[in-house]
């Protein structure tokens, strides 16, 4: 198991789906309101769980899976400026 790690892990994926939640606010009117509301479910019972989650020895992997499916939503991978990447 990580252990120590797992609260800086916890951390930066907090992060991450605080991203995804910024990015879904900014969309808001192209969804319904149902749509939003269990996006925003989703993402309150990840958060909830993000320390228990990062304990798992597959938590990069999960989480990150996690943050796809997000991602397949928000689009917010696309919003990074290709001139930035090297």
């Amino acid at each position: 198991m990580f252990g120590c790690s797992c609260q800086g892990l916890a951390d930066f994926y907090r992060e991450e789906f605080l991203k995804h939640h910024a990015c879904l606010e900014r969309q808001r009117e192209y969804y319904s309101e149902v749509a939003i509301a269990q996006a925003e479910d989703a993402l309150a019972r990840i958060m909830g769980q993000l320390e228990q989650l990062c304990q798992r020895e597959d938590a990069c992997h999960m989480v990150g899976e996690l943050l796809k499916q997000f991602d397949l939503v928000t689009k917010l991978s696309a919003w990074t400026d290709p001139d930035q990447l090297h």
